[in-house]
């Protein structure tokens, strides 16, 4: 009896993962609990966000907002990135400016062949929603090897109302070369090949040309100051990135797929009061160590990230237990994670042991963010 072959139905290039920005839509926030946070110069709030403050007299609030219903079948998202001005700053200084900031890694961006005649567009889409109306700046930069900037303009037509905005970054954008010449390439590692600046103000010495690839400049001399008055807020959702000059839907990924291309930058081992962090063992009376493999493998070996607790961890052995404050590192990978105490420990030599946290402010988190 023949048999029908059925063929599999054939995928394009990039049809999956075709966004190079992992959390566009702003669902991981490993760092804070989504309640409005004050912004510093670091990553302290959605995964792969970090918020620039330079030079600067305002102050303002990141948080997680929350879509109502009928912003929902607006936008297609149930939250959104929220900026909120907190001390109002009417006058940018020359030498000031206030942004949010997010970066691509080298590896994923090869397809766009910079650094030859074949280079391609990059489009960056995303809704936007803002008390203020009137010119804003999104800015482009190829940041691995030579530095070029490119600060685009687009314009937020009504208060309080969520626009879609789609901007494509020609990599001759100003008739120039800078891209498609060799010192445009971005090299093939785990680097930062490209970031990006949601610009919220800027003093005169990040002024450039609009749409126009150079050596300097994050902004325009049209950008709208977003901290001139405390009423003024700004917030964004379905960030999206992606190779050519056409804008395609937002690609949505289940939520398990977007947490571990998060934690590749950024992954908590454990957190909260009474979480199991595994076996130990006592490398001297006064010492354990306590072994952590990734779930994801980590984009570098990163840096330790853990708060001081009195008594915030603890370690049950032998009928009996150890409380101790804090960890240090042991050893670093991009693998795996070895961390150990030898000032709070009293067992013996030898003795295994099983570690917790004991206080709800205690976590051991990775950080490999750039």
């Amino acid at each position: 009896m023949s048999q029908t072959k059925v063929e599999a139905p054939f995928i394009q290039r990039n049809e999956i993962f075709r966004n190079k920005f992992c959390n566009g839509d702003f669902q991981v926030h490993q760092r804070f609990d989504g309640s409005a946070t004050a912004a510093s110069t670091a990553y302290m709030s959605f995964d792969r966000i970090k918020t620039l403050l330079i030079n600067t007299g305002a102050a303002w609030t990141i948080e997680k907002e929350t879509l109502s219903v009928t912003d929902l079948a607006t936008t297609g998202h149930k939250q959104a990135l929220e900026v909120k001005c907190t001390t109002a700053d009417t006058s940018t200084g020359a030498a000031e400016y206030n942004a949010v900031f997010f970066s691509l890694e080298a590896n994923s961006l090869q397809d766009l062949n910079y650094g030859t005649s074949a280079a391609k567009s990059l489009t960056v889409s995303f809704w936007v929603r803002s008390y203020q109306t009137g010119t804003f700046v999104l800015t482009a930069a190829k940041s691995d090897s030579t530095t070029y900037y490119n600060p685009k303009e687009y314009t937020i037509n009504a208060s309080n109302t969520w626009e879609h905005k789609t901007l494509t970054f020609s990599p001759t954008a100003g008739g120039t070369s800078l891209i498609t010449s060799s010192n445009g390439a971005i090299p093939n590692d785990n680097g930062q090949g490209m970031h990006f600046y949601f610009m919220l103000n800027a003093g005169s010495n990040y002024h450039a040309t609009n749409d126009t690839w150079a050596t300097s400049g994050i902004a325009t001399s049209n950008q709208t100051n977003m901290m001139s008055s405390t009423d003024n807020h700004w917030s964004i959702t379905g960030l999206q990135i992606e190779a050519g000059d056409q804008a395609t839907d937002f690609e949505y990924l289940p939520f398990d797929v977007q947490l571990r291309r998060c934690e590749r930058y950024y992954q908590i081992m454990q957190e909260g009061n009474n979480m199991p962090l595994g076996l130990c063992a006592y490398y001297s009376s006064s010492q354990i160590s306590i072994h952590f493999p990734y779930r994801t493998t980590m984009r570098t070996t990163g840096s330790l990230v853990v708060p001081t607790v009195s008594n915030g961890y603890i370690v049950y052995r032998n009928g009996g237990t150890d409380n101790f404050d804090d960890v240090l590192l042991g050893q670093l990978t991009q693998y795996s994670l070895e961390v150990y105490n030898n000032s709070d420990m009293s067992g013996t030599a030898g003795q295994t042991g099983y570690a917790r946290l004991a206080n709800a402010s205690s976590y051991i988190a990775v950080d490999a963010e750039f």
